[in-house]
């Protein structure tokens, strides 16, 4: 069995850039139906209403090809100079013929002499998506996205990441399940209520008993010199005391739904775990355009007890805001989560707190 290649995921195009490929596409349409014309009127005849049909004739016949290079390859020339395309907002594949008639004949109309108003108004619909994607009216008849394809640069995560947080090793990106803990769920459930998998015995059975220390419980002093690496693989979190629990972390999504997280976490439409993953939560979000992925993210506990999100090649992506600034994840990048930080799938999002 041949395996389905990995999808990419590119960002939403800016505003700014989407206008001039429309621009551009308006200016190279005008030129030659203007060249038409003047063609027309130096060759054929200079009879008005013969100039009017050949002009109509090929505007129709150049509605037909940009339309059929918008279905087939997601691309014109103005947007083919800005970098962008336009793809399917569900599947990220070309849209095809008909959605991309019914979406380019939607923006003929808003771009007649109208003083504006017509591509005004399409630009007020997308500043004022909902799924914070930047479509427009034209998009939703459509179901498509325009996305930005061109290559960036990629950044070191330590030079974006602020704030603080801990040092984990997350190299092969292998979450492993927390110690079990009792899920506080809240009274009242919505009808998306959370699916949880039967975590593996291994997980479930408690740890073996280890003696007490022999030395008496000491204060935690305010300031710790810095210590070399101890022996043992797994250190407890920075923030635990000796012979404390380690510290709950909890997540609340936008639909009412809380709980502890006790091991790794799948969020999408429909999650499903890879073979050999070993999953303590399957959390289906229902999303009202879509805007969520089959098996979007996944989240849950590191070897050091931070919780790590990673986005799993969403068609959207995965956008982590941390104190009012908002970035968006690079898929198969684990990135660490701190308290109050809010992540956003399409057009769902959760919070994450820490519990004493």
């Amino acid at each position: 069995m041949t395996q389905q290649p990995h999808p990419v995921t590119y960002p939403i195009a800016q505003l700014e850039r989407r206008f001039t490929a429309f621009a551009v596409d308006r200016l190279l349409a005008w030129a030659l139906l203007a060249l038409v014309g003047v063609l027309t009127v130096a060759l054929v005849s200079d009879d008005v209403w013969t100039v009017v049909g050949v002009v109509a004739a090929t505007m129709v016949l150049l509605w037909l090809v940009l339309a059929v290079l918008l279905g087939v390859k997601g691309t014109s020339p103005g947007k083919a100079a800005t970098g962008l395309r336009v793809v399917h907002h569900g599947t990220g594949t070309p849209i095809g013929v008909g959605p991309a008639l019914l979406r380019s004949l939607v923006l003929g109309v808003a771009g007649l002499p109208t003083f504006g108003i017509g591509v005004a108004t399409l630009a007020w619909t997308a500043v004022e998506d909902r799924g914070r994607q930047r479509r427009g009216w034209h998009d939703h008849l459509a179901h498509t996205v325009v996305v930005d394809v061109r290559p960036v640069v990629e950044v070191e995560s330590a030079a974006v990441d602020e704030g603080p947080r801990h040092i984990v090793n997350l190299t092969a990106m292998r979450l492993i399940p927390a110690p079990p803990v009792e899920a506080v769920r809240t009274p009242e459930r919505s009808e998306h209520s959370m699916r949880r998998q039967q975590l593996p015995p291994e997980v479930v059975s408690p740890p073996a008993a280890q003696p007490a220390p022999q030395q008496p419980p000491q204060q935690q002093p305010q300031y710790l010199p810095p210590q070399p690496p101890p022996a043992q693989p797994l250190a407890p979190p920075p923030s635990a005391a000796p012979g404390a629990p380690p510290a709950r972390w909890r997540v609340h999504f936008d639909n009412g739904e809380s709980f502890v997280i006790a091991g790794m976490a799948l969020v999408g439409r429909r999650p499903e775990p890879r073979s050999g993953e070993q999953v303590a939560h399957l959390i289906p979000l229902a999303s009202a355009d879509m805007s969520v992925s089959k098996t979007h993210a996944q989240f849950g506990p590191a070897p050091d007890g931070t919780i790590v999100v990673m986005d799993r090649g969403s068609t959207n992506g995965t956008i982590l805001v941390r104190q009012g600034v908002s970035r968006q994840l690079a898929a198969g990048k684990p990135a660490a989560l701190v308290h109050g930080d809010k992540v956003v799938y399409g057009d769902r999002e959760m919070t994450i707190t820490r519990e004493a």
